[in-house]
């Protein structure tokens, strides 16, 4: 995990490029390279040391002219090493270099042989190609400056004020100047019409399992984020057996704004009953506001419920990087996989469920993914996401929605996970978690959280700014007072349009309110179907 940054054509002043990369340094803590080619294209990486910890410093050669730099984790490089590479020579132990390995044999196709979480560039001569994973674990973006010099960084900030227009890199996707945008990733559940498997339980659990085996891969310690409900718990159980079988523990780690938060009080549960050494973490309201603007700035963004999230999520880091710990699982795609937001119990249809399944995964990069990576990275804290394994993909999106959807809902949210997982002989979880209510992050750490935060925001913007708020920002207008006080933020570190297209709005479908908050439906048992309508622009 790291923050690359490269810059395809000449003239670009070297300090300047150490500079702009720099700006990500809170990615790459570790170390810090450039390599400027024999024709003068730049390619820097700020480190974070996961896999050889010695000799993995990038940018890494290959066997001849090309050279690369990557952010992410390939988990199947020592099978490409083993197979198709095998006569290759290599440089170091590190997963990156595979890729590329695999450009010198392979030219352009190559991108659907990596199974990992990705970002990367790759110059060889004045040819060159960038990737990114599937689902958009890792982010990556791309600019053209006034002299049609070509940028990729892991974050806007290197290059927001460098380029005359940049954008999103799409997922699933690379790019290289002969061929444009190619997309590589092309899966079958894509087609809603293809997702018509029947549930097959013990397959879904070993897909989860081995997903949740490959991401232990690493040369530094591995803990869990454990929010006490189903996604987390469950991938923290898989962890606490697959590294039990080694004789290793496993540290995991919880947030709330006290000990009584209901997130907190469902992981303690988890924690003793999986036996894992864990660690809670508080932090106050006063806490979360006073850091808004530095909180905005990493992530990048003006959504509401990202910055919402995101908050507990940064002071949670913070905790465990100060352990010394570099790498955490964490359960982010499972709601989308399975429909487990609470909007999702109102779908007209099956059809109507499964198509929401599919754009909610699709557009993951845009909201979850970009959360966990940011308010992670701020610390230089890696997330791994074992919900989003293309193989278990493969299981779990072509499950057909009647059986993701089941026709008495209540309380039944990932049904058919849960279901899985549900095994009485070899219980994974207590039937209490196993069984919880989905409970959304920035609700799961204090209901007051939440609250409180629209009172402040509310509290910073006046009934004449809101009633201008299309004057001032004509794109993507904000429609609350909270929305309107963090584009504020945004505006003032990214006053680009092109900064502000890059953002995508949460909107819960199929209820009335359309607060991103949990509590805004009325399913919730602590149901407020009145969260943040006061501050709607009328």
């Amino acid at each position: 995990m790291c923050g690359i940054l490269a810059i395809i054509g000449k003239g670009k002043d070297e300090q300047l490029v150490k500079q702009l990369s720099k700006r990500m340094s809170h990615r790459g803590p570790d170390e810090s390279d450039m390599h400027i080619t024999e024709n003068g294209h730049i390619l820097s990486h700020e480190r974070l040391s996961i896999i050889d910890l010695h000799s993995g410093k990038q940018p890494i050669q290959g066997c001849s002219s090309a050279w690369m730099v990557h952010n992410g984790e390939i988990y199947n490089h020592q099978e490409l090493r083993d197979t198709i590479l095998k006569d290759h020579v290599f440089r170091s132990k590190s997963d990156s270099e595979v890729i590329v390995h695999l450009y010198e044999k392979f030219g352009y196709d190559f991108v659907h042989l990596l199974d990992g979480d990705f970002a990367f560039v790759v110059v060889d001569g004045d040819d060159y190609i960038a990737g990114r994973d599937p689902l958009g674990v890792k982010p990556l973006y791309y600019g053209v400056d006034d002299r049609g010099r070509m940028y990729f960084a892991s974050e806007m900030k290197p290059i927001a004020d460098q380029c005359k227009t940049f954008s999103t890199f799409p997922p699933g996707h690379y790019y290289t100047a002969e061929t444009g945008f190619v997309k590589y990733y092309t899966p079958e559940y894509e087609d809603y019409k293809k997702c018509r498997d029947e549930v097959d339980f013990k397959m879904l659990r070993d897909a989860l399992t081995e997903a949740t085996r490959k991401r232990l891969m690493s040369d530094v310690p591995i803990g869990v984020l454990l929010s006490g409900g189903l996604d987390s718990s469950l991938t923290s159980s898989i962890a606490a057996r697959l590294l039990k079988e080694k004789g290793k523990e496993l540290h995991s780690f919880s947030i709330g704004l006290d000990k009584e938060a209901p997130d907190a009080v469902a992981a303690r549960k988890v924690a003793d009953f999986l036996g894992t050494t864990h660690h809670e973490v508080h932090f106050t309201i006063e806490q979360g506001i006073a850091i808004l603007e530095k909180l905005i700035w990493h992530l990048e963004t003006y959504d509401v419920t990202s910055v919402r999230a995101s908050t507990p999520m940064y002071f949670l880091s913070k905790a465990i990087t100060d352990m010394g710990i570099k790498v955490v699982l964490s359960g982010e795609g499972a709601d989308e996989v399975f429909g487990g937001y609470l909007y999702f119990r109102n779908a007209p249809t099956t059809e109507d469920f499964t198509k929401e399944t599919i754009e909610r995964v699709q557009k993951l990069f845009t909201a979850d993914l970009l959360r966990a990576d940011k308010s992670t990275m701020a610390h230089g804290l890696e997330a791994r996401v074992p919900f989003l394994d293309k193989d278990f993909l493969e299981v779990a999106m072509k499950i057909k929605g009647e059986e993701k959807l089941p026709k008495t809902y209540e309380g039944k949210e990932k049904y058919i996970l849960r279901k899985a997982f549900d095994t009485p002989n070899d219980p994974y979880l207590p039937d209490e978690v196993l069984w919880r209510q989905k409970e959304q992050f920035s609700d799961g750490v204090g209901y007051n959280w939440i609250d409180t935060l629209i009172e402040y925001c509310a509290s910073q913007v006046t009934d004449e700014q809101m009633a201008e708020a299309a004057k001032q920002f004509p794109y993507n207008t904000p429609a609350t007072k909270e929305a309107y006080y963090y584009r504020t933020i945004f505006h003032k570190y990214y006053p680009q349009l092109s900064a502000a297209q890059t953002v995508r709005k949460w909107i819960p479908k199929w209820q009335e309110n359309q607060d991103p908050s949990g509590r805004a439906n009325a399913a919730h048992v602590k149901a407020d179907v009145e969260i943040a309508k006061s501050s709607v622009i009328a």
